[in-house]
């Protein structure tokens, strides 16, 4: 039962989860959109005015509640993660009972040996899978994104092979999780130059296998877009 509440609550994380990461990306997508102040670009023209092609109260309300989402994305992904982590060890967890801890009396006969015998069928992993709607939440750790794409150039390689604004990344290449993801990231592409990379995104919850190939061209970097750590 304790498994089951916490694959519920779990399920229900990831859910809430999803809606914070749409509304990202509605802001994301706002904000870069061609013309548009991007996610730190400066408010002020080169004189020093405000701009006037941009509504900048709107625009710092905005940076302000990305920011806010960041934090509660961040703090309700690490709340995944331990839940997840929980149940994983659940899995690993003794699957039997003896018949001293199951208070069943040892004996020489079948009925005795029947008993334990059934006490020791009895698992923790049946117990966290019954009565879910899914049986899969441990494995879904292996779904979970770790970057965003926030920035496209437009005729940029990335662009070119399918890469879209406000994709989640979930693997790229040998990449899919761990410490220093930005430089692990850029090794990645550089070690590629020219071959193609294969990437897993979620796009709007749903995953997307794309092929990227870095290569130079006529904008900046191999790829011609930028990546931030969720």
């Amino acid at each position: 039962m304790v498994g089951a509440n916490l694959k519920a609550e779990t399920l229900k994380s990831m859910e809430k989860r999803s809606a914070i990461e749409a509304e990202m990306n509605a802001i994301i997508e706002h904000l870069c959109q061609p013309g548009g102040p991007g996610l730190s670009g400066n408010l002020v023209d080169s004189e020093g005015f405000p701009r006037g092609d941009i509504d900048i109260p709107v625009v710092r309300a905005e940076r302000r509640r990305l920011a806010e989402l960041k934090f509660d994305h961040n703090e309700i992904t690490e709340k995944i993660n331990a839940n997840i982590q929980v149940l994983h060890s659940s899995r690993r967890a003794p699957t039997s009972l003896s018949p001293k801890d199951s208070g069943v009396n040892v004996g020489s006969n079948n009925q005795s040996a029947s008993v334990a015998n059934a006490i020791a069928s009895v698992s923790l992993h049946d117990a966290i899978s019954r009565d879910s709607p899914s049986s899969n939440v441990v494995d879904a750790i292996s779904s979970i994104p770790f970057a965003m794409v926030d920035e496209i150039a437009d005729a940029s390689p990335a662009a070119e092979d399918g890469l879209q604004l406000g994709d989640q990344i979930v693997k790229f290449g040998s990449v899919k999780a761990g410490d220093n993801l930005l430089q692990m990231l850029a090794a990645e592409v550089q070690a590629n130059q020219g071959h193609g990379i294969a990437i897993l995104v979620l796009r709007q919850g749903a995953p997307v296998n794309l092929t990227v190939t870095p290569r130079t061209w006529q904008g900046r970097g191999l790829l011609g877009c930028h990546f931030r750590i969720i």
